[in-house]
């Protein structure tokens, strides 16, 4: 049964009109809290959000400010924002590889900081979204391991650098049946017998770590299918 809505906490989920960052907004509401959204395109249910290009972390951290006053202050920030583009180095473009990097890291970066003024006042969380990929590196995928082996590292230093004032979570998830796939070349799929999770189930272990109470700190979480191929 669902709580009753707005009686949980304000959660800023970035990504999230799509893909985990939507099941996790959905988990967010169900739970009676308020999901806030920065995303480029809006999400569904009347959710509150900024229209943001995650790729501008001046916009980023622009949006962050706007919704968390918005909505006077933030308890958690869930940055599950993504982006991928797989292929050769050589043959990437150079806008190409530098927008993976900006979106995957240095837009979690600086949603981050723009929230840690509210978060502090909160004793709030953050969950951060890393990836299987970003403890295990694969060919044609320099940009994606290089953000996500940098949302790990950075993640880790952030956890020891706000320990007793804010909670933070590492997640690294595996592949998961959302739309994140889509756009690739056929090679670059996943085939039809492909172990997958549904984005719901690793929502749900963020709203796990989100529910710790003060003091209690779940460092890092490993959310996959079972016959995940990239971990360990």
């Amino acid at each position: 049964m669902s709580a009753p809505p707005g009686a949980g906490p304000t959660v800023l989920v970035t990504g999230g009109s799509s893909g985990l960052g939507a099941a996790v907004v959905t988990a967010v509401a169900r739970s009676g809290g308020r999901p806030l959204v920065l995303d480029r395109r809006p999400p569904g249910d009347g959710v509150p959000w900024v229209e943001c290009d995650l790729a501008d972390t001046r916009a980023a951290e622009e949006g962050t400010r706007r919704l968390a006053e918005r909505s006077g202050g933030l308890d958690a920030v869930v940055t599950a924002a993504g982006t991928d583009v797989p292929g050769k180095l050589a043959d990437l473009p150079r806008e190409t590889w530098e927008r993976i990097v900006a979106v995957d890291l240095l837009a979690t970066a600086a949603v981050i900081r723009a929230a840690l003024p509210f978060l502090e006042h909160a004793r709030g969380s953050i969950v951060t979204v890393a990836s299987t990929l970003g403890v295990k590196a694969v060919s044609d995928a320099t940009a994606y391991c290089a953000a996500k082996f940098g949302v790990v590292g950075f993640t880790r230093a952030l956890a020891a650098e706000l320990a007793g004032s804010v909670g933070v979570t590492l997640l690294i998830p595996g592949g998961m049946r959302t739309a994140f796939f889509d756009d690739r070349d056929a090679q670059y799929r996943p085939g039809p017998d492909a172990a997958l999770n549904e984005p719901a189930d690793v929502a749900a272990a963020v709203l796990f770590a989100l529910s710790q109470p003060p003091g209690c700190a779940v460092r890092e979480m490993v959310v996959c299918a079972e016959r995940e191929s990239s971990y360990p």
